[in-house]
């Protein structure tokens, strides 16, 4: 038995992965199990998120994060864009689990961006960049192919506010719960959905969609 599958926590994950096809390495799980504890940690004294328990951590945000992973549409060397990365979900799972990705994870809220930035630390991640800044401000070098986010705002508000950070041919991919039929009738004009993934998350009893947009 490998080292990444000894314990419950590891389990859980080694098992959702599976379900999911991903062939992550041990390594890459023990980190994805390292961020969990950490976020663990600085949650006693920070309140990042209301889910305390690490054996709910591991479904709620490392499965919820990387259930997706197969469904962006995000070549080799690719740019990430995590819009309202909070404690860095799903931004840090998919910088473990795609090292090739260049991640940045944008948050306005100083005490989740200095976890972020501890976080990418103690997790070695190179990939990883946290920027502390409104996303209407934010101004990068160079444009994202994906921009994503889980639970930042509704699509319409996504895409005004994000538009001049993606590239011409890049999407919008943007992790909901239930169907957002409405949601995608108020999408602006000059973009369009480009289809709607259900996305099962073991140990999670809800709905969840990943929703394709691009320019129209």
């Amino acid at each position: 038995m490998s080292v990444a599958a000894v314990t419950p926590l590891a389990q859980t994950l080694a098992d959702g992965l599976k379900i999911f096809g991903l062939a992550l390495s041990d390594a890459q799980q023990q980190l994805l199990l390292a961020y969990v504890e950490l976020l663990a940690k600085w949650n006693k004294t920070y309140s990042l998120t209301a889910i305390r328990e690490p054996e709910r951590m591991v479904p709620h945000h490392l499965l919820d994060s990387l259930a997706p992973l197969g469904h962006f549409k995000a070549g080799h060397g690719a740019r990430i864009l995590d819009v309202g990365s909070g404690f860095g979900t799903p931004g840090i799972p998919l910088a473990i689990a795609r090292p090739d990705w260049q991640l940045v994870l944008l948050d306005s809220n100083h005490k989740k961006t200095t976890f972020l930035r501890q976080a990418i630390v103690d997790l070695k991640l190179a990939n990883v960049t946290v920027v502390t800044e409104r996303v209407e401000a934010y101004r990068p070098e160079a444009p994202f192919n994906v921009i994503t986010s889980r639970a930042f705002s509704d699509l319409a508000e996504f895409v005004k506010l994000t538009r001049h950070l993606l590239a011409d041919d890049g999407e919008w991919a943007a992790l909901k719960g239930v169907y957002p039929h409405e949601e995608i009738a108020l999408l602006p004009a000059d973009v369009k959905p480009a289809g709607v993934d259900t996305l099962a998350v073991p140990g999670i009893d809800a709905e969840r969609h990943l929703v394709h947009v691009v320019r129209a």
